[in-house]
């Protein structure tokens, strides 16, 4: 679940604990679910009001969240990889 006002997120009914951009990255992906979005666009998006960030830091933010709110973050349910294209977040299940 999570809860804009407050910036937090649950897990189960258990605080998961995100860095202020891991949160505006998962938000991003919830509320667009199912657009896949490559790293430009996710740090276009995401990192906007920081100066130079390295492509590559998409995937380290998202390998952290998927540690934080899978239950099997090597085989996702939620924040998923389209090879070649990006990730999305799947709102199907």
């Amino acid at each position: 679940v999570i809860d804009k006002d407050a910036y937090a997120v649950t897990r189960k009914g258990i605080p998961v604990k995100l860095s202020a951009t891991e949160f505006r990255l998962l938000l991003y992906l919830v509320e667009r679910k199912g657009r896949v979005f490559n790293r430009e666009q996710l740090l276009n998006a995401v990192w906007s009001d920081e100066a130079f960030v390295e492509p590559r830091t998409v995937d380290v933010h998202i390998r952290r969240l998927r540690a934080q709110i899978e239950e099997n973050p090597s085989s996702p349910r939620y924040i998923k990889t389209m090879r070649g294209a990006g990730y999305f977040f799947d709102g199907k299940q």
